[in-house]
């Protein structure tokens, strides 16, 4: 896996409570959701890094399991 590196990011609450909840909704963490949809949005836009070969979002690392979708009803 890539290194990480902290970043200070300051947001809107109202921003951030509806991050926070998506989050939640996706069974991610906070972080987790944030650069999920960075990664996403830059994918759409063609300004992925050079960091992955094919730009693609990791859809394991990204995204629930099927069971623990079928779960969340």
């Amino acid at each position: 896996m890539a290194e990480r590196v902290p970043f200070l990011l300051r947001l809107d609450p109202e921003v951030l409570a509806a991050l926070r909840k998506w989050a939640g909704d996706d069974l991610r963490s906070l972080n987790a959701e944030i650069e999920y949809l960075l990664r996403s949005s830059l994918q759409r836009v063609g300004r992925m890094p050079d960091g992955r070969a094919d730009g693609r979002v990791d859809e394991d690392e990204s995204r629930p399991s099927a069971s623990a979708e079928g779960d969340r009803g």
